[in-house]
């Protein structure tokens, strides 16, 4: 059969077509506004928010469970004039919002803001009272996703989202996992000629930066001309490959370890990518001889102590071209009452045990489910708590 090709005619009308569209496209991106646009999604640090971790929807959330589907969006219609409360994340987005009027001031054309996404599996009929609320708030947030139902995670990477924080902690998981490939290598560490301990390491890749997000006890005062982010270092800025010798073998093997590898940099961990994400928007500040006033903060707070096993987590983040403002080795010390003193916007962590400490004393704390850590609590297998 012979290729049927396209008449002059035809091709005339697909240029004609190409030339009003691109006309169309420019109007509306030259149209003035006194509002902020939100910047191409190429250009940002994109951060997807679920509604039940922007808002305190726990009333909704108990019609829903108890009544259905049906009662809760009648119920979400019926009070769509009235403005859902602040929840865990509110702070941490009014401070993103912050970062941006600085940026916006410094570079008056530039894209390279915070981008702030609601992604809900809520009903559209639902957006009505989540758009009512956002304004009503004065919030910056122009992109929607709202899946009626179904799961926002495959939605994700076409947002080009950066951090993803949510409520439900499967679809935290399933975020935290997309694009990471399965892969499993081992080491026989040689502590000496009597011992060898064997090593299994669980591959990382490039997921989603994803956290369950947790509204503290208690309210704390934060900083309102300033993010502050603290981040935990194993299993959320690195990889859990030191996690599993501390959990596995003690800590005896794991100082002989990180000694041993001192210089190796740690496998990035779920969060590595966000924190680049700040240092970027950081160097913006630097660039302009904004350093000190610089409206982005991050803090590292490690159980890991400093002269035993500091040193390979300060060379692994020189060796990514990272920085960190403060860090903060504890030494097994509980976080709680140092966070208290940080003040943080948002605090990640690994592990249970550590959330509620903070969340106890008055920390917005968010979980990140990854790595050997999900398999104990307090330091034993949960497998076996279970079997007792």
């Amino acid at each position: 059969m012979s290729e049927i090709k396209a008449t002059p005619s035809d091709k005339k009308d697909r240029t004609a077509e190409e030339k009003d569209w691109a006309a169309a496209k420019a109007h509306f991106e030259n149209l003035k506004s006194k509002k902020p646009r939100p910047p191409k999604p190429k250009y940002a640090v994109t951060i997807a928010v679920s509604s039940r971790t922007l808002f305190d929807m726990t009333a909704e959330r108990k019609i829903f469970e108890e009544e259905g589907m049906e009662k809760y969006v009648q119920h979400q219609q019926e009070n769509e004039d009235e403005p859902l409360k602040p929840g865990a994340a509110f702070p941490f987005v009014k401070a993103l919002m912050v970062v941006n009027e600085r940026l916006r001031e410094l570079y008056p054309d530039g894209e390279e803001l915070f981008d702030i996404v609601l992604m809900t599996n809520n009903h559209a009929q639902v957006g009505v009272r989540l758009m009512n609320s956002i304004n009503h708030y004065d919030l910056t947030i122009e992109r929607f996703c709202m899946t009626g139902g179904q799961s926002p995670i495959g939605y994700l990477k076409a947002y080009m989202t950066n951090l993803y924080l949510s409520r439900d902690s499967k679809k935290v998981g399933e975020a935290i996992e997309e694009g990471i490939v399965p892969k499993k290598c081992s080491f026989v560490l040689n502590i000496n000629r009597t011992r060898r301990r064997q090593i299994i390491l669980r591959g990382t890749g490039s997921g989603i930066a994803a956290a369950i997000m947790f509204k503290p006890d208690v309210e704390t005062p934060l900083s309102e001309t300033q993010l502050r982010v603290a981040f935990d270092g194993d299993a959320v800025l690195f990889s859990d490959e030191s996690e599993i010798i501390v959990k596995q073998h003690g800590l005896d093997t794991f100082f002989e370890h990180e000694k041993k590898y001192e210089n190796k940099p740690l496998a990035q961990g779920p969060l590595k990518c966000f924190l680049e994400a700040l240092g970027n928007l950081q160097k913006k500040f630097y660039a302009k001889n904004e350093r000190l006033q610089c409206p982005i903060r991050t803090f590292l707070v490690t159980a890991r102590s400093a002269a035993s096993s500091g040193a390979r987590v300060l060379k692994t983040l020189r060796s990514w071209g990272l920085e960190i403002d403060e860090a903060l080795f504890l030494a097994g010390a509980p976080k709680g009452p140092l966070l208290q003193k940080i003040r943080p916007h948002i605090f990640f962590d690994d592990q249970m045990f550590h959330i509620e400490g903070a969340k106890e004393m008055g920390t917005i704390a968010a979980h990140v489910p990854y790595g050997i850590g999900q398999k104990y609590n307090k330091g034993k297998l949960i497998e076996v708590e279970k079997q007792k």
